[in-house]
């Protein structure tokens, strides 16, 4: 193509340089002479050659080369760069405020001392070092003495634990011993001012029991999967006197989901036989035994969870009983995790026992009544929700008819102790109306606060007031870390007045003369306690815990003052 192209150029040359010569010969000569060619000179036939490429003398440079970048100027913009010169610049840790290191460990030794003859000890040992066992145990001690004539208390704990996890379910329990003694330290006064508790006689509380749990393992790859639960609670409590009760409780629970839907069932049966009743027919023995099955289905929605079934309750023993209560819930999300409204109704039969009854009343006298208590109606409604990790409250309206309410009193005979008596039968019920309410706040990493608001307000059947029932309850606690060392905490218990049963006494005659009985005022009180702990090494540290602060011996029970302020300190070692 080359070679063609410059052919054609001296052609077009030569055939201008003719045209050019004809043009000025023309006008020299005016004649026409004819054109005449001489020769041509052929010296070979076209044809057209490709150049070799290895005469290609400029080759592509494939070197990676960075291109000049001018520096741009835009003038009163801030030029805000990114330095990558060496990659990432060292991170810088964000320095937090002041907070309790946690305990690597938690295995203790704890040992205080205080007035009143205060002496605390306190341990827990734990082996957890294996990702699927634990287990230990604990001891605790203490005891007081008041400055009341045998106003004593004392209280041991003793137990071990463990904890096994399978692949399918997991395995812990609990055997324990408990020990509780103190004294009938009340001191009711005749008219002329004679003790009628000279004696002061002592009692003592042993409670060995045993709690044992098997549990499903949550399966996430597989949400629909079968979920079960069985447990065993079993205990023997006896006191000083006559009095015992034996317990074994076998519990079930079974579930399973499909799809938006939960079917299921709680089961147990609590088998229960008590000595030292009043049930003289039987030489002062007992059975009092109940069994329930609680048949449900749930329905989870996008912002509600729907609940229906409903309580089979058989009560059998020395007497039976068969009764049917209803079940049903909704928890309504009207902003999620914020506002929640809920509400139900169901019943429900709670077992008298005289393990429960001793733990709220330790002064309890011999041969009692048991009655179970029937919940014929619970009608609940509220609201609840958190803000984050940070706030979190929720409030509850309740009414309930209740069939025999227990209430203690003192005894006619013996004031110094208490009896059960009961309220409402099937005829003629214990209204009740209350509200609960709970708040836990966050403030920072530092503070901590919480309270609980109880209103209890009760219509009787026959009986003038709830005894030893304050219609209103507050409690409440804080704590506070002001440092890595040192952290503070503060409980407060406020109780409106409550009533009791008293009675005259005329001890001039023989036998006592006992007057009618008259209601007694137990006033309100506000107990507050607090404690501090400082930590001085890595595993040492130095507690100090105050009670009653404000010093009011305030009586929870008639003829039964509470300790005056007490102060225990001492030290607590990790390890």
């Amino acid at each position: 193509m080359k070679v063609l192209k410059t052919a054609f150029k001296n052609c077009a040359i030569v055939a201008l340089l003719l045209g050019m010569g004809h043009q000025a010969w023309s006008q020299e000569d005016t004649v026409q002479q004819p054109v005449t060619i001489d020769s041509f000179n052929i010296v070979r036939d076209y044809k057209p050659i490709l150049a070799d490429a290895v005469k290609i003398r400029q080759s592509p440079d494939m070197t990676n080369k960075r291109s000049y970048m001018p520096k741009m100027n835009y003038g009163n913009i801030v030029d805000k760069k990114l330095d990558i010169n060496t990659g990432l610049k060292e991170l810088r840790v964000q320095e937090l405020p002041f907070t309790r290191k946690e305990d690597i460990t938690s295995n203790y030794v704890k040992l205080g001392i205080g007035n009143f003859g205060t002496i605390l000890g306190e341990a827990y040992i734990a082996v957890e070092d294996y990702e699927d066992i634990r287990f230990g145990g604990f001891v605790k001690h203490l005891n007081q003495k008041g400055s009341l004539e045998q106003q004593k208390f004392s209280r041991q704990e003793v137990g071990v634990f463990g904890r096994r996890v399978l692949p399918y379910f997991t395995v812990d329990g609990t055997l324990g011993y408990n020990r509780y003694a103190t004294r009938f330290y009340g001191i009711p006064l005749s008219d002329d001012g004679q003790t009628l508790n000279p004696a002061k006689e002592p009692q003592r509380f042993n409670d060995i029991y045993f709690t044992g749990e098997l549990t499903s393992n949550f399966d996430p790859q597989n949400e629909e999967a079968f979920s079960y639960s069985a447990k065993l609670d079993a205990y023997t409590f006896k006191d000083k006197f006559t009095s015992k009760e034996n317990s074994l409780a076998l519990s079930a629970y079974v579930n399973k989901r499909v799809r938006t839907f939960n079917v299921g069932a709680n089961v147990a049966v609590d088998v229960n036989a008590l000595q030292g009743t009043s049930n003289t027919a039987n030489d002062g023995k007992l059975n009092n035994s109940v069994a329930n099955i609680n048949p449900y289905i749930s329905f989870k929605g996008a912002n509600y969870t729907l609940t229906f079934g409903a309580n089979l309750v058989s009560e059998f023993g020395d007497s039976s009983r068969f009764n049917i209560f209803p079940s049903a819930e909704i928890d309504f999300s009207l902003v999620p995790e914020y506002i929640h409204l809920f509400g139900g109704v169901n019943g429900g039969v709670k077992k008298a026992s005289y393990r429960a009854f001793s733990q709220l009343n330790p002064y309890l006298g011999p041969d009692q009544e048991y009655r179970n208590a029937v919940e014929r109606l619970n009608f609940f409604g509220g609201i609840k929700g958190n803000a984050g990790a940070t706030f979190g409250y929720k409030a509850k309206v309740i009414y309930k008819s209740i069939e025999g309410m227990p209430l203690f009193i003192n005894s006619k005979e013996t004031p110094f102790q208490f009896d059960l008596i009961y309220d409402g039968n099937a005829d003629d019920r214990v209204k009740y109306v209350g509200i609960e309410g709970e708040v836990n706040v966050r403030l920072s990493e530092l503070v901590n606060l919480g309270g609980r608001l109880n209103l209890d307000g009760y219509t009787m059947a026959a009986k003038e007031e709830a005894w030893f029932t304050p219609a209103l309850r507050l409690a409440a606690n804080a704590r506070f870390n002001i440092s890595e060392k040192l952290y503070i905490d503060a409980e407060a218990l406020f109780h409106d007045v409550s009533y009791g049963k008293a009675y005259t006494y005329d001890t001039s005659v023989d036998p006592i003369s006992i007057s009618t009985d008259q209601k007694a005022t137990l006033p309100s009180f506000f107990d507050l306690s607090g404690g501090a702990e400082y930590k001085a090494l890595s595993n040492l540290g130095v507690f100090i815990r105050v009670n009653n602060i404000f010093n009011k011996e305030y009586q929870r029970y008639l003829y039964y003052p509470k300790l005056g302020f007490n102060l225990i300190g001492g030290l607590n070692f990790s390890f």
